[in-house]
């Protein structure tokens, strides 16, 4: 960490306040202290105690933030927190007066106790006030997180709606829809049908955060059947999620498998193969890399920066990319 200007500042304000406190303490609760000697044995004492109890609460309370969250169990970590400041301020007083004694050959006498007494006492006060405070400034923030993530989360799906009905899409289905006219009109009435239903689930599905895995299935087929009207058989899509109970975000398996189809070559000679299935609590979405040399524009919000945006929302775990022989994406299941 880069020690700051203001942080020496910070520090020394510390610094300034735990003497005088020290000083002032040490002037009413030790009125036999007759001798200037006496008197600044005493305050540094006073000194060292506000230091351990002060500091090392401090660093306690950052540690226990690393191994419980305010967010998901903020009893828990009150509770843990209160029970830990207590524990280490009764070892930390107990260990510092006993040392005292020891290396100035002191004798606190029957104050011994008092001094446990006071400083655990003002110590919980302190904690309490500090835990109150942080309680809800925890609180606070996550609920200004909360409306971040459903602000992102709306951009999200609006973007994801924008790119769905790009003239990009329209046009290719619409070109491919004008050669199945003259070419198999049975086949064109169910490309129509198929078409309507893909713009339909898009809408329904415009305000949803998730759906089930059987409506984006659904969804998928139709929407495949669009791409393998151009493609026939140099697209390969194999999917295996009938055991798979999850809840999805809506239009993300349609979104991995555009992307593929978008950034690879799919040709009679280089069929181009997709499998979608599941694995160690991941949805996998698999495909050959056969990457098209030509540069493709990005749609707007298209891409697995909107998918990871959504999925840090809905999942505690976060989306997994990864690249090598094949081009692998892996999703979080959503438990119902």
């Amino acid at each position: 960490m880069v020690i700051t200007r203001e942080i020496w500042i910070r520090e020394l304000k510390f610094a300034v306040s735990f003497i005088v406190a020290s000083i002032v303490q040490t002037y009413f609760t030790c009125p036999g202290c007759n001798t200037p000697g006496e008197f600044s044995l005493i305050a540094g004492f006073t000194l060292m105690m506000w230091i351990l109890l002060w500091r090392g609460n401090s660093l306690l309370n950052h540690f226990v933030d690393h191994k419980v969250s305010w967010y998901q169990f903020p009893t828990k970590r009150l509770v843990v927190g209160l029970i830990s400041t207590v524990a280490y301020s009764l070892i930390a007083v107990i260990t510092a007066m006993t040392a005292f004694e020891w290396i100035f050959d002191f004798s606190f006498g029957k104050s011994f106790l008092w001094t446990i007494y006071f400083s655990v006492i003002v110590t919980i006060i302190i904690s309490l006030i500090l835990h109150s405070r942080e309680f809800l400034l925890r609180g606070r923030q996550a609920t200004l997180d909360k409306e971040i993530h459903q602000k992102e989360s709306i951009r999200a799906r609006y973007e994801t709606l924008k790119s769905q009905v790009s003239p990009h899409f329209l046009f290719n289905s619409l070109n491919a829809l004008t050669n199945l006219v003259y070419e198999d009109q049975d086949k064109a009435v169910k490309f129509i049908k198929q078409l309507s239903e893909v713009y339909r689930y898009v809408l329904d599905t415009r305000d949803k955060e998730v759906v089930s895995l059987d409506e984006e299935k659904r969804f998928l087929k139709s929407y495949l059947f669009l791409q393998q009207i151009r493609f026939g058989d140099k697209l390969l899509l194999e999917v295996d999620l009938d055991e798979v109970q999850t809840l999805v975000a809506p239009l993300v398996l349609q979104m991995l498998v555009e992307n593929a189809i978008k950034h690879n070559v799919i040709s009679e000679e280089d069929p181009l193969q997709i499998r979608i299935f599941e694995q160690n609590g991941f949805i996998v979405v698999e495909n050959d890399l056969q990457k098209k040399t030509a540069l493709v524009d990005e749609s707007p919000g298209l891409g697995l920066n909107n998918i990871a945006l959504r999925y840090e929302f809905l999942s505690d775990k976060k989306v997994e990319v990864i690249q090598n022989e094949k081009f692998i994406v892996r999703l979080p299941i959503i438990p119902e």
